[in-house]
């Protein structure tokens, strides 16, 4: 960080369409995805292949987010936008995303051949999975039933009369992915169920999860295949009891996210968070000065989230007069910390350049909302809405979704953030806020994919071979990269019709 004094005097006062980055040599062949290192740290302890984080707001990041970012190599924060004491929410989510994906799949969901057809229905359609072990009350494996098994069947039936049973079934015991997809090629199966010396269930391997594992090389998985997800946990009211359930659903990592991160607030919550749990995995923020981030920094988390009211679903500086421009944040925070705490770019990126900025100039990943705002993994439904068009002056109907800032009036509401309260006049909260209709669009799967092209490209413009070496580059030698533009320079570069 020779330059690092030198970078934080460019951008000072500078947000990301306040500068360019001047081209240099190119000492890349291909600008290709998979073979550029793109690997950068969440927090102490985990890595992600793509740096990219959706955002914990109720209108983006849900487990169909979060399994898809998962996939593509980042990773996606569960919102805590539930009404308080609706912890189970949250952590179905969690499970939901845990679920998707496996090596060896430790505890399969099971239902007993006495059941229901209609409870095994309602079990798959709630966990997303598609099959269920079948075992008795000792749990030694019965059978197998799979969604093609319940369909079109009444639901009063049995899942005995369904099941695949037992003897029609390719067991064996405990063994690794590798010989598990040995097996399945030589059985011509999809699913071995593994069990003990005395039949008992110890886990299932399905061929969906191997295929996976194959076509995603990538993904954000842990140490069982599963794909990674984070959850937003808040600072007060249940966030202690959230943070247990969560971490029993398997969460990844907790975040305590809160407007203003430097603060009495952060450091009781974070004080109560390392006392009841040690050392698992916890970012902090939101923080926006050197100050601030060695304040987290000191109170021991692993990774800090950098970004004070540059989101497009945030009104503070609109409100308060309060923040500091989101280039510069992140340079006097990297300067602030070093290497010691990863720092999350959080909020102001509206573009894929923008994403570039953010990474070489302090954020070892970037935190996104409104960039999947209105994808078809984000929640809530779909509205149409008139619009006129200019020409013609005909009026159409466009669908529609909804963007809010987890400070607005509405995400306070729904959360109820200040959970220990008993009575609370929402007419008295001062928002920090907005919400906004976006138009609905196909999957955020083909957004990642972009940023992540147009990332590369962005390190062969760096002369770099690599997100690490363009980050070392910039900060070694800012005055080779760092244009400060004028206004002209500004529209000449940002601005098109």
């Amino acid at each position: 960080m020779s330059g690092g004094k030198t970078l934080l005097e460019l951008v000072r006062g500078c947000t990301f369409d306040d500068v360019l980055l001047a081209p240099q040599h190119s000492v890349l062949e291909r600008r290709d995805p998979a073979r550029i290192d793109l690997a950068s740290r969440l927090s102490t302890h985990l890595t992600l292949q793509r740096p990219i984080v959706s955002a914990n707001m109720d209108t983006v990041t849900r487990a169909p987010m979060a399994i898809v970012q998962a996939e593509e190599g980042g990773i996606g924060i569960i919102d805590r936008g539930f009404r308080a004491g609706q912890i189970d929410a949250q952590v179905r989510e969690v499970e939901i995303v845990k679920r998707t994906q496996h090596g060896v799949i430790p505890d399969p969901l099971t239902v007993t051949p006495e059941a229901s057809l209609e409870h095994a229905v309602g079990l798959m359609e709630r966990s997303g999975v598609g099959s269920l072990v079948v075992v008795d009350e000792a749990h030694r494996l019965v059978g197998m039933l799979t969604e093609r098994d319940v369909r079109f069947v009444p639901g009063t039936r049995r899942v005995a009369e369904r099941m695949t049973p037992r003897e029609r079934l390719v067991v064996r015991g405990p063994i690794g992915v590798q010989e598990a997809e040995r097996v399945m090629v030589e059985h011509k199966i999809k699913k071995l169920p593994l069990v003990d010396r005395d039949d008992h269930l110890v886990g299932l391997v399905t061929a969906k999860d191997l295929l996976k594992q194959r076509r995603q090389p990538f993904a954000t998985r842990d140490a069982q295949g599963r794909l990674r997800v984070g959850a937003a946990i808040g600072a007060k009211g249940d966030y202690l009891e959230r943070a247990a359930e969560l971490i029993k659903a398997g969460v990844d990592v907790l975040v305590i996210d809160i407007a203003h991160g430097h603060s009495t607030v952060m450091a009781h919550a974070v004080g109560r968070v390392r006392a009841r749990f040690g050392d698992f995995e916890l970012i902090a923020g939101n923080v926006g000065t050197a100050e601030g981030a060695r304040f987290l920094a000191d109170l021991g988390v692993d990774g800090i989230k950098v970004g004070i009211g540059p989101g497009g679903g945030c009104s503070t500086r609109l409100t308060t007069s309060f923040g500091v421009p989101q280039l510069q944040a992140l340079v006097e925070c990297r300067l602030a910390v070093g290497d010691a705490v990863p720092i999350i770019a959080d909020g102001g990126i509206r573009r894929d350049g923008a994403l570039a900025l953010a990474l070489a100039c302090g954020g070892d990943t970037a935190m996104l909302g409104s960039v999947f705002a209105g994808t078809l993994e984000t929640p809530g439904e779909v509205v149409q809405k008139s619009v006129l068009l200019a020409e013609g002056q005909r009026t159409v109907q466009v669908p529609f979704k909804v963007l809010r800032g987890m400070a607005s009036i509405g995400a306070i509401k729904d959360r109820l953030d200040v959970e220990d309260a008993e009575d609370v006049d929402l007419d008295a909260l001062g928002a920090e806020g907005l919400e906004i209709s976006v138009p609905a669009r196909g999957s955020a799967r083909p957004v990642i994919q972009d940023m992540i092209k147009h990332l590369c490209s962005a390190i062969s413009y760096g002369g770099a071979r690599s997100l690490a070496e363009l980050r070392r580059r910039v900060w070694e030698a800012p005055e080779r990269y760092v244009i400060r533009l004028s206004g002209a320079a500004r529209r000449e570069s940002y601005e098109r019709p």
